[in-house]
């Protein structure tokens, strides 16, 4: 079942928060004290200490407590969850279960309805949809569902409607008895930024959000961290200002040339384009080491790390890792005495797939007086996890914004362009670039596809397999990644799946986490798990991840591929899609290709329709009310 709160497209209640915002206000006059309402969490003051080095699939495991299994299956769970119940909370989960039932919310995969039915066994006619630890434990799983949507904070009146579909008394109260117990947390987010003060006489408008505590501390420290690097930065002056000035001559392109100059005199800088505009921030870690500074580029995905690698050449003393691999400790150099990299500058591509708590981490990472170069395409996908990084501290308004110039070239770059600004145009397709193939039902799709994969784009361009991605909206469905998976598997490499459903020689797309994809080729099966491979060589997934973390990789969705690219790409659009499609998603999925574009229509004019409508409406969060209220002290030097 799908909640309202989920959405972002829900519409708040007329003002359910009205005794919260009466409340903010006596905060304010001095009629009760902040401590008692309101809490502002103190941002981390320094970075976590290096983590200890790992391969992409380790994770430590927490130790199931004993009493944990036999608990669960006395409230109607399976013992089997509880390692999940355990990673989830820790090793008190025994005791915090027992105290309040309801904490099963907190393990992902479990619905409010379990919970209760796990209550009830556990504590007979004493529980009830009143009970206040019940409402506690409901705005916790609905602040994390949206979370999944990626908001950071939500308004009450949001969260009020939620717990109202699922039956808690007087929701309102609810919210509020949460924010006094501590277990949400309540922030002002004033609407109007800080260089744009309400007329003279006229009350600023305040809005209130509540939030967990996790959410607020990413936004906290990333905001804290981005004023710390610009609050340490000595801009160049003499002969390195000179050599800044003349690396911007020197630079491959116009925009390329404002980049580099803006990275020489700012600590932050963000860079907005295209396909074709990674470039630029390429151009800009070059000249950077060419000046003597110790440079990194951080890509999203493995392929976009091997990208940036094979354009700065392998003779270039310039770093190309992932975000997740760095922050892992298994990518990138190690740190300093105080947790902190070595770097004089960290350019992050994808940078509109940073959710706030990387990107907190990554920030605080970095050692005083670095530079930090944001580079993006906001047009593209959001992030997996709560946060809109790049959006908000474009919105800021407090750091100096390059946009690329540079076109995406071909007929493919043409269609992306297009679709960016809401037109679905044809273009010119001489060698076949950009094919429309038309279909009838998702039965159809999925046999015109893999023709599409093992036929005629192989046949067309001179590709492997491996270099054809298909992308779809959904896993579900005739036509989704599922369907399209068994059948592609029938067709090149049909097997009886003897190692939890795959066999030597699969493609399979491990994702260890929401939003990071590695596209890899089963290698065997031992009694450790599930041996895996790509271009940076053999892993292996554990045999108790494998399910969770690994699926056929043939098909894809647009939000694991983003990051990546591959020579062609077959984009799957059945008719059962039409409402899953927007324009992010379809621009996001047809600019993965590089040469060779395929879409298999199913779904008529929803599709120029999706393309048309505005974006979806943006994630509730706090990141550019925070950046804007840092203090614009100048800069150290």
């Amino acid at each position: 079942m799908e909640f309202a709160v989920t959405s972002e497209h829900a519409t708040p209640a007329a003002d359910p928060a009205a005794e919260l915002r009466a409340a903010v206000r006596a905060v304010e006059s001095g009629e009760r004290s902040a401590a008692s309402f309101y809490h502002r969490p103190e941002p981390p003051r320094a970075p976590a200490p290096p983590p200890e080095r790992r391969g992409p699939a380790g994770r430590a495991a927490v130790p199931v407590p004993d009493g944990l299994p036999g608990l669960l299956a006395a409230g109607g769970a399976p013992e089997a969850l509880a390692p999940r119940v355990a990673a989830a909370l820790g090793e008190d989960a025994e005791a915090e279960l027992r105290a309040d039932p309801w904490r099963l919310l907190a393990t992902p995969g479990v619905a409010p309805g379990q919970a209760d039915e796990f209550a009830r066994a556990l504590l007979g006619d004493e529980a009830g949809p009143a009970d206040e630890r019940r409402g506690q434990a409901l705005i916790g799983w609905l602040l994390e569902r949206a979370a999944l949507a990626g908001h950071t904070a939500l308004e009450p009146g949001r969260l009020a409607s939620g717990l109202a579909e699922h039956a808690v008394p007087e929701p309102e109260e609810a919210v509020r008895a949460a924010i006094e117990e501590g277990a949400v947390l309540v922030f002002q987010d004033r609407g109007a930024p800080a260089d744009a003060p309400a007329a003279e006489g006229e009350e600023p408008e305040v809005r209130l959000l509540v939030g967990l505590e996790r959410y607020a501390m990413a936004e906290e420290g990333l905001a804290d961290g981005l004023g710390r690097l610009r609050g340490t930065f000595a801009a160049p002056g003499g002969e390195a200002a000179e050599g800044w000035a003349a690396a911007a001559a020197e630079a491959p392109s116009p925009s390329a040339a404002e980049l580099i100059r803006a990275a020489g005199e700012a600590a932050v800088v963000t860079h907005t384009g295209g396909e074709a505009s990674r470039a630029e921030p390429l151009a800009l870690a070059l000249a950077a080491a060419r000046l003597g500074l110790r440079a990194a580029v951080a890509a999203h995905q493995p392929d976009g790390r091997r990208r940036l690698a094979s354009a700065l050449g392998g003779e270039a003393p310039v770093a190309a890792v992932t975000v997740s691999g760095l922050l892992d400790g298994h990518e990138g150099p190690e740190r300093d005495g105080e947790g902190r990299f070595p770097w004089d500058l960290l350019v992050v591509v994808d940078a509109e797939r940073l959710a706030a708590e990387p990107a907190a981490a990554l920030v605080e990472s970095l050692p005083d007086g670095a530079r930090l170069v944001l580079s993006g395409d906001p047009l593209l996908l959001g992030s997996a996890g709560p946060g809109q990084v790049l959006a908000d501290v474009l919105a800021s308004g407090r750091f100096p914004k390059v946009v690329s110039r540079t076109p995406d070239p071909g007929p493919v770059g043409e269609l992306v362009s297009g679709i960016g600004v809401g037109e679905l145009a044809s273009v010119e397709a001489p060698d076949r670039e950009v094919v429309i193939v038309p279909v009838a039902d998702p039965g159809e799709a999925v046999h015109r596809t893999v023709q599409l994969v093992t036929e005629s784009i192989p046949r067309a361009f001179a590709l492997g397999v491996e270099q054809v991605q298909v992308i779809v909206p959904g896993h579900g469905g005739p036509a989704g990644t599922r369907a399209l998976n068994a059948a592609l598997k029938a067709r090149l490499n049909a097997g009886p799946g003897a190692f939890g459903g795959f066999d030597p020689g699969d493609r399979a797309a491990h994702s260890p986490a929401p939003g990071q994809l590695r596209l890899v080729r089963v290698v065997e099966a031992d009694e450790r798990g599930l041996w895996v491979e790509d271009e940076d060589g053999r892993f292996v997934v554990p045999r108790e991840r494998v399910a969770e973390t690994l699926r056929h990789g043939w098909a894809v969705t647009a939000h694991q591929a983003a990051g990546a690219r591959w020579p062609a790409v077959v984009a799957v659009l059945p008719g059962d899609a039409a409402g899953a499609l927007d324009r992010r998603w379809v621009y996001t999925a047809f600019g993965r290709a590089a040469r060779h574009l395929s879409v298999v229509q199913g779904c008529g004019p929803a599709l120029e329709r999706a393309v048309a409508a505005p974006p979806a409406g943006e994630r509730e969060t706090r990141l550019r009310a925070l950046v804007r209220e840092q203090p614009q002290a100048p800069p150290a030097g």
